[in-house]
């Protein structure tokens, strides 16, 4: 999770984020179980990338700390991550904030540090 930070100006805290984030759409495949046990896959989409995670929209809504696997389907990189972060639902699907979980530093295939 992002670090957070005590912020002098407001007596609140603020969060730091870990690497660099580039707006960049990289086509994705999001893996989960269902509550039932059933194995789910969808494709979708990122609007930013990190070394630590990435904002994504997938057209299913899942739940604040869902853990899943996504596969960068450029290069076919898997990595373990976790949904920390539920926004808007758009037309093509719900904007959802990524955690990769022991992220391989090329797991986009560019050099994000």
């Amino acid at each position: 999770m992002p670090q957070q930070t005590p912020d002098v100006q407001d007596g609140g805290y603020r969060q730091r984020r870990r690497g660099v984030r580039v707006n960049s759409r990289v086509p994705v495949a999001v893996e989960w179980t269902q509550p039932d046990g059933t194995a789910q896959r969808q494709q979708a989409y990122t609007c930013v990338i990190g070394p630590y995670g990435c904002l994504i929209v997938l057209p299913q809504e899942l739940k604040l700390e869902q853990r899943i696997q996504i596969t960068n389907l450029i290069n076919q990189n898997k990595v373990d991550a976790v949904v920390v972060w539920k926004g808007n639902h758009r037309p093509e699907g719900w904007e959802l904030g990524i955690e990769l979980q022991n992220p391989q530093m090329d797991f986009w295939g560019l050099e994000l540090m």
